[in-house]
């Protein structure tokens, strides 16, 4: 049906109905509302992500998202207008969006130290693609309730996994750095300390490192209480390779 046609029907009901007719006019619509909800769901993950300071932060999470919904849909439409003659096969397409997330999956995860960060992103993204591919297909409810479940993971878990915790940071100055981060470990293993994570700091320029021909390490743990903290440090003290702990307080 084209613009004249449309202009002499009578009735603001039929006047839409044979819009709606249109059929670029009813992609452009399935478009903005898809690719807008695939954006939308993917930015609420995005910015708990950008709020924590991750590698991958909201704008990645949205691109990726909005580009998977575009090869669904992509996919889609040529199903509906050339499935007849290409036989074109909609879960291929899904198939290579998921496995080539992978590299950008892989782009997140960095190696900090001794400690490896963003495989939790990394993750992330890889779940926004499938949001992202669930959107473009026209399942919405699915898209829906599973960025609800990726965000409460991401954001809410993990303050119940913590809560309850007191974190404490731990500079600890040491000779020997690769002989001696074995027995660092082993300390707080017999302190029953949770280690979150280990990683190599240049020397602090207000002289609290101050020595030369030394390593200082940032560790980052969870104490079983109060008390351990002070037995960590009398321990680590005790060991005649490192030469200052420091707690931050």
């Amino acid at each position: 049906m084209d613009l004249f046609n449309i202009l002499e029907i009578d009735g603001v009901g039929d006047f839409f109905k044979a819009v709606w007719g249109i059929e670029t006019v009813r992609n452009i619509v399935i478009s903005v509302f898809r690719l807008g909800l695939a954006a939308l769901l993917s930015g609420i993950i995005g910015y708990e992500r950008e709020h924590s300071h991750r590698p991958a932060g909201l704008r990645t999470h949205v691109l990726v998202s909005v580009g998977a919904a575009l090869i669904m849909m992509s996919a889609v439409f040529a199903a509906q207008r050339y499935g007849t003659i290409s036989r074109v096969d909609i879960t291929r397409m899904s198939a290579s969006v998921i496995g080539g997330i992978g590299f950008i999956g892989v782009g997140t995860i960095l190696r900090e130290g001794f400690s490896v960060k963003g495989l939790t992103t990394a993750a992330s993204i890889w779940a926004v693609a499938c949001v992202g591919t669930a959107v473009g297909i026209g399942f919405y409810e699915g898209a829906v309730i599973g960025t609800l479940i990726i965000y409460f993971t991401l954001h809410s878990i993990k303050k119940i996994l913590e809560k309850g915790k007191t974190e404490r940071f731990l500079y600890v100055e040491v000779k020997h750095l690769a002989s001696e981060v074995p027995e660092i470990t082993n300390i707080l293993h017999q302190a029953e300390a949770v280690l979150q994570s280990m990683e190599i700091v240049e020397q602090s320029k207000d002289n609290v490192f101050t020595k030369k021909n030394s390593s200082t390490l940032r560790l980052h743990i969870y104490p079983k209480s109060e008390e351990s903290v002070v037995t960590i440090v009398e321990m680590l003290n005790s060991n005649p390779n490192i030469l200052d702990v420091y707690v931050e307080s």
